[in-house]
């Protein structure tokens, strides 16, 4: 086997998994910039909201002009509203579900979606599901509980919603891994943009918050603003790359480093410091996601070295 065969079989999975931590990287981005739009400037979420995917969309025609028409042509548009409903409705109950359930079992919940994903994944999309992909995706989903602790609390029957909600989201993702066989990345991109636009202006519309409220903003505000649009955009790009390079099952132990990464950049620009349960907890989610990329890289080397 050349070396450079054995470069091209590491690639993709080295690749997807390079792609989720820079969408994980992006999304704890807007998640810090969304909390200082709303807590330093004071805009609505709802004009956050929709602003942050306008922007977004704005910064994806350059993929569009790439593309040409070919980036809207679809046999699939079912797919993609289906694809986008399923992340508005887990929005949605996230939303309702923090205004029930205390915030750290709301985020300890939302860590079940691997579960969700494994199943979907195996499914519908019949990816292989390895006794090393499901025991990483439990160790992860463990260090996430000890970053959370939430077995200090007593649960409700409201804590259901952020299962409900990660479940949603975990439909979401598989639809994006199924949508990668048909379609572009910039046409996925663009079209969980387009569909998100109107939605997010129908909620801004009916929360009753007046555009002339902002109608003078500073240049703080839209500084922000652009921030997370910018960063909403390299997020979707990120994430949907990563699907097109490796399996869904595969990629989700690299989507919990998005918990250890949204505390670090909250402790940096917030001061807020974390926990002593975090250190050992990312350890697991950090450990994990390396040891199924090393093993994952080794199987396909090892597939390779059989053929030849």
């Amino acid at each position: 086997m050349s070396p450079i065969a054995s470069v091209q079989t590491l690639k993709p999975t080295i690749r997807g998994a390079a792609l989720m931590l820079a969408a994980c990287a992006a999304y704890a981005g807007v998640n810090v910039a969304t909390q200082w739009a709303g807590t330093r400037t004071g805009i609505p979420s709802v004009v956050i909201a929709f602003w942050q995917y306008v922007i977004a969309l704005v910064l994806t025609l350059p993929l569009l002009i790439r593309e040409g028409a070919r980036a809207l042509r679809t046999n699939h548009l079912g797919l993609h509203i289906i694809r986008v409903g399923l992340a508005a409705a887990g929005v949605q109950v996230w939303i309702f579900a923090l205004t029930h359930v205390p915030i750290w079992q709301v985020i300890a919940l939302s860590m079940t979606s691997p579960f969700f994903v494994i199943l979907c994944a195996r499914l519908f999309l019949h990816e292989a599901v390895t006794q090393t992909r499901l025991l990483t995706t439990l160790v992860g989903f463990i260090g996430a509980l000890i970053i959370i602790a939430p077995w200090s609390d007593t649960y409700t029957v409201y804590s259901l919603l952020p299962i409900l909600a990660a479940a949603l989201w975990a439909g979401y993702s598989v639809m994006t891994k199924y949508l990668t066989r048909f379609e572009t990345t910039a046409s996925i991109s663009v079209y969980m943009l387009i569909l998100l636009t109107p939605i997010n202006g129908a909620l801004w519309a009916a929360s009753g918050v007046g555009f002339p409220e902002i109608a003078s903003p500073s240049a703080e505000i839209w500084t922000i603003l652009l921030t997370i649009g910018v960063l909403t955009a390299m997020a979707q790009y990120f994430q949907i790359a990563a699907y097109s390079a490796a399996d869904a099952v595969y990629l989700q132990p690299f989507d919990d480093l998005k918990l250890p990464l949204n505390v670090i950049l909250g402790w940096i620009v917030f001061a807020a410091t974390p926990s002593i349960n975090f250190w050992p907890g990312a350890l697991l989610i950090v450990g994990a996601s390396l040891y199924l990329m090393r093993q994952d890289s080794g199987r396909s080397t090892t597939r390779l070295q059989a053929a030849e």
